[in-house]
């Protein structure tokens, strides 16, 4: 990919910008996802969840960005994924991480996930994520938009990514197995998960089954109790299981109901991806400490042009210390503080918003102090009134290549699907 002007440094609003604070148009068409989804679910012999069950999910409206901050993004991305390459990075956090993550089967990650909030200054990067929610509805969503009343719509790249899609996640899987040292593809795959059917984002999880056994692949949604190791095979109700897709947000495998599965990814019986040592390397928030010292990356080899992007989208991260108190304490309206082993929006907390019982607890747990990047905007009309919601972006991607980017529209100090007018929406390149 050709690198991107580095002055990404916006002045002034783009077209992107108004049309966020001006265009109110509904594009979603809510019959076409519906049936679409209907269509697909009833493919796998499964029933399509209620319709308030799914449209919960998604926002009516698209959310616009510039086709030079997607393009930014990308070389974000693979500026990181770079560093992660680097073998004083590795060193350093595999020293944070579980002893599992020393164990490296191949399989890279699939679906990584990278947040970004977009302002003045360009895209800026939030979080990574190694088990990515949300790709398979979101194309589905990108399905199905209307036009709105600006001409700018999902770009002829867009479209290509979307017509490619689901080629591009199984050519993924076939190179996790592949990389493990398997031929051709697996027999079966488990999609796995605590209590699959009870999980937010369950019809994604069928959704990705459909896609495999339309290409021949028999697969099974599973709770990691349902699994069995005997005899150097990983099995589920009689069927071998050649490969898991993990949805679990035990990252290190550690609780007892896993141990089936453990066993048989140290032992090389089963490939799982994403995998702990992905997560280690990739998703631990404690990394982004590495990340924004765009110096040390420099030490440590990696290039002007990559450490030049990372220094400009990483916002500063610290690791919380009592010893800091005092500073923290005092510069907290600049920060936002994140648990080191959580996920999601679970114990994160906006420094502005802390009460000083919440803060000493921080300071006795695990945390990150990141310095706080607003989110960017988007104006909407929910019930006749115009309002103004949150939006992050994420791009999905597998080994440094973009799949699919997409918006979440929100209210409140992190992303949610509780907010009116909310939830997944189309990204719109202008």
């Amino acid at each position: 990919m050709q690198d991107v002007p580095q002055e990404n440094q916006r002045t002034t609003k783009t077209h992107a910008d108004q049309l966020n604070r001006q265009c109110y148009c509904i594009t979603l068409d809510r019959k076409a996802l519906t049936d679409s989804l209907q269509k697909q679910f009833s493919d796998t012999g499964n029933e399509a969840p209620a319709t308030p069950e799914i449209h919960h999910f998604f926002s009516n409206t698209p959310v616009f960005v510039p086709q030079a901050d997607i393009a930014t993004m990308e070389r974000i991305v693979q500026a990181i994924e770079s560093a992660a390459e680097l073998p004083p990075y590795k060193e350093k956090a595999l020293s944070w991480a579980p002893d599992i993550a020393g164990f490296d089967p191949g399989p890279i990650g699939a679906f990584m996930g990278y947040d970004f909030h977009l302002g003045e200054n360009g895209p800026r990067l939030i979080e990574i994520n190694t088990n990515a929610g949300g790709a398979f509805l979101n194309t589905v969503l990108a399905r199905a938009q209307h036009r709105c009343c600006d001409p700018s719509q999902q770009t002829a790249g867009t479209n290509r990514a979307l017509d490619g899609f689901e080629d591009a996640v199984f050519a993924m899987f076939q190179q996790e197995w592949q990389r493990q040292g398997g031929d051709s593809t697996p027999g079966c795959l488990a999609i796995v998960d605590d209590a699959p059917e009870s999980q937010f984002m369950f019809p994604e999880f069928q959704l990705a089954q459909q896609l495999f056994q339309a290409r021949g692949i028999e697969t099974l949604i599973l709770d990691p109790s349902e699994l069995e190791y005997v005899d150097g095979a990983l099995s589920a109700h009689g069927k071998p299981i050649g490969m898991v897709y993990n949805r679990l947000v035990d990252f290190a495998l550690e609780a007892p109901a896993l141990g089936a599965l453990r066993r048989a990814y140290l032992d090389g019986a089963a490939v799982v991806t994403p995998n702990p040592r992905a997560h280690a390397l990739m998703a631990d928030k404690r990394n982004l400490i590495l990340l924004s010292d765009a110096q040390t990356l420099r030490d440590w080899g990696l290039s002007e042009t990559e450490a030049g992007f990372l220094d400009r989208a990483v916002p500063k991260t610290r690791l919380v210390s009592a010893s800091d108190e005092a500073e923290l304490w005092s510069n907290r309206r600049k920060l936002f503080f994140k648990p080191v082993a959580g996920h999601g929006s679970k114990g994160v907390y906006r420094g502005e918003k802390l009460t000083r019982r919440v803060f000493e607890e921080i300071l006795k747990g695990d945390y990150i102090a990141q310095n706080f990047v607003p989110a960017g905007e988007r104006t909407l009309r929910v019930d006749g009134t115009v309002t103004t919601r949150k939006v992050d972006i994420r791009l999905y991607t597998y080994a440094g290549q973009h799949l699919l980017a997409a918006a979440r529209v929100y209210q409140g100090q992190a992303t949610n699907f509780r907010t009116p007018g909310g939830g997944f929406a189309p990204v719109f390149e202008v």
